[in-house]
């Protein structure tokens, strides 16, 4: 970068940054920006990338002790009369007079060792400022000045029901066939993604490695469903159980049945809650709902059939489809 551009740009202000910003401050101003304005999320965003690389040029200097001290320098020069001027202009002290210290020839240029001199007044040992540093890729974001961060690798794993409601470490293949191994949490759900942080690959100029990016696909449960963290299952109950009261099993998942009572009268589609039976992670522990469902027999003998004919000769003379149709008017 031109001695010009050090004086007319404040890196402190493109990073929104005090001039005695500590490092630790400094890096999370930048990666803040940075988030904001990378090429990535802009979308082609011309005036945006143009606003990244002057976020990533302030943050290549400021976060290198040597070239912030060299900056600082030169803009203490700058900030009172040490600017370029025309000559003849009648300021005294400009940028031209730092030159001519070192030796301007007749016909206005400098010698390369006169330039030597002048860079060692800001701790440089011969070359240009900052070793010839400043200003140039060091093949991060697109070039633009900061250390470019290794790629994310993609993984693919199917789990059977239970191992995703209980949680498990399993093994997979990695893209160069070694293995590795992922913590599944307990209640991971169907599409979630796990990211296991700078396993991925290595970045190609010292930036932090990528990550491993674990895709789950749970297969269905013949019998249990989530809802949340809740288990969902749907239980059978005879006519006779509903209507007059029972105790039944119930399955878990995994473990024993528990036994609950249907309460005499009980309509299909009625749920009832066992406490503390669902998924169980770090956020909390759901229930198993059962919901109930009356089963209809599909066969039935002539003793049934005229059990059932008398019950319907006794049974009250209530429509259940009644309140149905009065809605259905309204």
């Amino acid at each position: 970068m031109a001695s010009q551009d050090w004086f007319d740009k404040d890196f402190y202000k493109v990073l929104g940054v005090s001039k005695d910003v500590s490092e630790a401050d400094l890096k999370k101003a930048y990666r803040k920006l940075a988030r904001t304005y990378h090429p990535d999320s802009t979308q082609g965003d011309a005036a945006k990338e143009a606003k990244f690389k002057e976020i990533s040029e302030a943050y290549s200097v400021l976060s290198d002790k040597d070239q912030r001290e060299e900056y600082d320098q030169i803009r203490a020069m700058g900030s009172g009369s040490a600017r370029f001027q025309a000559p003849g202009s009648g300021g005294a002290g400009g940028f031209e007079d730092v030159f001519s210290r070192f030796g301007q020839s007749r016909g206005g240029s400098y010698q390369s060792a006169d330039f030597d001199d002048l860079f060692s007044m800001f701790g440089q040992q011969g070359g240009g400022f900052g070793s010839g540093r400043f200003g140039q890729s060091t093949g991060g974001f697109r070039g633009y000045g900061c250390p470019q961060r290794g790629a994310d690798v993609t993984a693919r794993t199917t789990l059977d029901f239970q191992t995703a409601v209980r949680g498990e470490t399993i093994t997979l293949a990695g893209e160069d066939g070694k293995p590795f191994k992922v913590k599944i949490p307990a209640g991971v759900a169907d599409g979630q993604k796990i990211r296991l942080r700078g396993r991925g690959r290595p970045s190609p100029d010292g930036g932090e490695s990528g990550d491993i990016v674990v895709q789950v696909t749970v297969r269905p449960h013949p019998v249990f469903t989530r809802d949340g963290l809740n288990l969902r299952v749907t239980v059978p109950v005879t006519f006779t159980e509903a209507a007059l009261g029972a105790t039944i099993e119930v399955p878990t998942l995994g473990g024993d049945p528990v036994k609950l009572r249907v309460a005499p009268g009980t309509p299909s589609g009625r749920v009832l809650r066992v406490k503390g039976r669902g998924v169980q992670t770090s956020k909390g522990t759901g229930d198993l709902l059962a919901e109930v469902q009356v089963a209809v027999p599909a066969h039935l003998d002539d003793k049934a059939r005229e059990a059932l004919e008398r019950f319907h000769e006794l049974e009250p003379r209530e429509n259940p489809r009644a309140d149905l149709m009065a809605k259905a008017r309204e």
